[in-house]
């Protein structure tokens, strides 16, 4: 019965990231918007892995497959990690 509560939540996850993940704004957040108002964000560099630039998959900029489909990734790494560390989690409580 767990087993198919958490599937469940995966599928409603997944569907709400990737249903609705094309309505997000595209607008700036806020410290890109701050940059932007400021006039400083053209000495800003890119950071991180920048798998996912702009929450769009490489090669579908500008549409909303490309968004969904960062949605969907996003949500999957986020379970990912949730999932390990929890795994991590449980495994020092049973050997403390």
């Amino acid at each position: 019965m767990k087993r198919w509560w958490l599937v469940g939540w995966l599928g409603v996850s997944l569907l709400v990231a990737g249903g609705l993940a094309h309505l997000a704004s595209s607008e700036p957040d806020g410290l890109e918007r701050v940059a932007e108002d400021l006039d400083f964000a053209e000495q800003a560099e890119e950071g991180g892995l920048g798998c996912l630039p702009d929450y769009q998959v490489p090669g579908h900029e500008d549409s909303w497959v490309g968004g969904s489909l960062a949605g969907v990734a996003g949500t999957l790494v986020v379970l990912g990690a949730a999932l390990g560390l929890g795994g991590l989690l449980r495994r020092l409580r049973r050997e403390g």
